[in-house]
């Protein structure tokens, strides 16, 4: 199996991902599955950790703690710089009870886990999107999870069954 480094058309699916959240957002007519943008967002992760993945693990280089410090070191740099320009309009808008939410909400964007926070949270009393400023970390959440948990999952498929996992991953 080959491996190519840069795939220009993997930027031009990230692109209309993007363009298809945000439109969506707008509440642009035409564009109401625009969340769509977001489930391809996390296809197209997939598919590129598992081809670093599988690269890696026949290089014999493969490294879960190096893998999981760059995705870090990819992710969490903008994720700190949102939290910290959130924090001072917070503290200055909101009333207690939402600051108290959004204090949660910091804690667990920081510990991956935002999305199993709205999960657990949600219903009839929950507050409305606009007090949530952090509520699109859900989706950091789903993908840092994925990070977590593939790796280990995908290293035992390919110490099992190899050769079947290599030939439906070449599809």
């Amino acid at each position: 199996m080959s491996y190519q480094t840069y795939r220009p058309e993997i930027d031009g699916l990230r692109a209309l991902a993007v363009c298809l959240v945000v439109l969506f957002h707008m509440d642009v007519t035409g564009f109401s599955n625009g969340f769509l943008g977001v489930d391809i967002f996390f296809v197209i992760s997939g598919f590129l950790i598992t081809t670093i993945i599988l690269r890696e693990h026949n290089e014999k280089r493969f490294r879960y703690s190096s893998f999981i410090v760059r995705r870090a070191r990819r992710i969490l740099p903008a994720l700190f710089c949102v939290m910290l320009i959130c924090v001072p309009f917070a503290i200055w808008l909101m009333l207690p009870d939402a600051l108290e939410n959004f204090g949660q909400s910091i804690v667990a964007s920081v510990f991956s886990g935002n999305n199993l926070l709205l999960w657990m949270t949600s219903g009839y009393w929950d507050l409305a999107a606009e007090f949530k400023p952090l509520l699109h970390t859900w989706s950091l959440g789903v993908e840092e999870q994925f990070y977590l948990l593939f790796p280990p999952f995908f290293l035992m498929v390919l110490s099992r069954c190899y050769q079947h996992a290599v030939l439906i991953l070449s599809f």
